[in-house]
């Protein structure tokens, strides 16, 4: 396999996004330092202030000079009040994860304080698991149009679209996953009893592969059925995968049950090519500038992005480092603390050199 050239793109975004990426990188160049790992990051501007000044989302070579000189991407949230339809912002997110076929969104759920959970009798052995949802299909292909806009006889279509190509290597990807790195279980959602034609290829393609990992046990829930799992026994699950729509909703869902989207890392994968990384809270204009923002999710981020690089045992030391952070009560309002932003980076900075000497 190609070697993924160890040099990241940041983009700041909008909003808190600078300053959550910017504590976010502080600590991966903080590892870079300590251990050598050889990363380089370069800053882009792209965002609503780029757009709103030249009226450029992403420069025409913008996907193919990614391709070619970066092994990832770090980018903060997009959004801003300026600019009321957010094109900047479908551009750019869902412009990239079209564009370099981001097909997997990984979101890794992880009680790191059991303080966190609202589920009563639950703690860290419940709530650690992986949400895997197809990026690139389903209803967010943005298939579709309107009948008669604005009238009363108005007909609005909304297509879903789900291939052969894109269901297998999603589902492909959740049983390699749970192979190389010891899961027992992968649980697939769909709602095939419902929506008959699309979710059939979902439950088709999943009963298929799956024979070819009889080391890993199977199980198929509907969508519903699932989301009332996950509150009543989190415990039972390692690795779930699902469709486009179904993995947005869950992943937010399940965020709460560790403590919030302020926590919530992911990632946007092409297997072995350039991906994308991200904390999944929005921009939030009105707290930018005020030291309000949760970094936590951006870090972990970077933890995932440390692994894309074949590096995941260094990203082991951001999670221990985020963990004494939380448990230690070193935290922003929206966990109770009363720590700015950067006090949180800078907790976790001086925790990680401090579990660099320790090794």
């Amino acid at each position: 396999m190609h070697k993924l050239p160890r040099r990241v793109a940041v983009v700041p975004g909008d909003g808190i996004g600078p300053e959550v990426v910017g504590e976010s990188v502080s600590v991966l160049r903080t590892l870079n330092r300590i251990f050598s790992l050889d990363m380089e990051f370069v800053d882009f501007p792209w965002g609503a202030e780029h757009y709103l000044e030249f009226g450029e989302t992403l420069p025409e070579d913008a996907v193919e000079m990614l391709n070619r000189e970066f092994g990832a991407i770090f980018m903060g949230a997009m959004g801003d009040p300026r600019v009321p339809d957010m094109v900047h912002a479908r551009d750019i997110v869902l412009g990239l994860r079209r564009k370099l076929d981001l097909y997997v969104n990984q979101r890794p759920i992880k009680l790191l304080d059991q303080r966190l959970t609202p589920l009563k009798d639950k703690g860290k052995d419940d709530i650690d698991f992986v949400i895997l949802r197809e990026n690139t299909e389903g209803s967010y292909v943005g298939c579709g149009g309107w009948f008669k806009k604005g009238s009363a006889d108005e007909i609005a279509i909304e297509e879903s679209i789900n291939t052969r190509k894109g269901v297998e290597r999603i589902i492909r990807y959740a049983f390699s996953m749970a192979r190389q790195y010891g899961y027992e279980k992968v649980t697939m959602a769909d709602k095939s009893n419902a929506i008959r034609f699309g979710h059939d290829l979902w439950y088709r393609v999943f009963q298929e592969i799956g024979e070819e990992y009889p080391d890993i046990e199977m199980q198929h829930l509907y969508i519903d059925v699932l989301t009332a799992e996950l509150i009543r026994a989190p415990e039972q699950f390692q690795i779930i995968v699902t469709c486009n729509l179904f993995g947005d909703i869950l992943a937010d869902l399940s965020a709460q049950l560790m403590g919030g989207l302020g926590l919530a890392a992911s990632a946007n994968l092409n297997p072995g090519k350039v991906s994308l990384f991200e904390p999944v809270h929005g921009s939030a204009p009105k707290l930018a500038g005020r030291g309000l923002a949760d970094p936590v999710a951006a870090i972990l981020s970077g933890q995932l992005l440390l692994g894309h690089f074949g590096l995941a045992e260094y990203g082991a030391i951001i999670e221990e480092a985020v963990r004494d952070s939380l448990q230690q009560g070193i935290t922003t309002p929206d966990l109770g603390g009363h720590s700015t932003t950067q006090d949180v980076g800078a907790f976790i900075r001086k925790r990680i050199e401090e579990l660099a000497d320790e090794k």
